[in-house]
């Protein structure tokens, strides 16, 4: 009976405990200590929006220095309107790929031929139709047409 009554208590105490532990950020994925926001569902920053194999790159957003997979997962989770990186700051590292972890300057990943200079790993050639939700560009998005 003791060991019973011993057990409820056990089981109440932990309970209550779990309700008054305090609430903290959710980080979703790590590389090499940078912590990637938004919903990854892998190690390789791929996203519930895209995971391909090819998509293993995250995004250094200029509005709030934090790496997301894709716009979509900043516009779901970031309490602000994205900003894009302007070209005076295209060699700001701002592009992690999520095989090996490295950092590339906007200008090294735009003339990567969609290759990490690092570990060779290939990333999505697709995603350069995004470039304008993430970086100046001279051509107007379709949307403005």
């Amino acid at each position: 009976m003791k060991h019973l009554a011993f057990s409820f208590f056990f089981f109440l105490t932990t309970q209550v405990l779990a309700q008054q532990a305090p609430l903290l950020p959710l980080v979703k994925s790590e590389i090499k200590g940078i912590n990637i926001y938004g919903k990854t569902v892998d190690n390789q920053t791929r996203c519930q929006h895209w995971h391909s194999d090819l998509d293993v790159i995250a995004i250094k957003f200029k509005c709030c220095e934090k790496y997301y997979p894709c716009f979509s997962c900043h516009e779901e989770e970031a309490d602000h309107k994205p900003q894009v990186w302007p070209k005076a700051e295209f060699d700001t590292k701002a592009i992690l790929c999520g095989v090996c972890g490295s950092e590339l300057t906007i200008k090294a990943y735009q003339a990567s031929g969609n290759t990490c200079r690092n570990c060779t790993a290939a990333f999505n050639p697709g995603c350069s139709k995004h470039y304008h939700l993430y970086f100046e560009t001279d051509t107007p998005n379709k949307s403005d047409l």
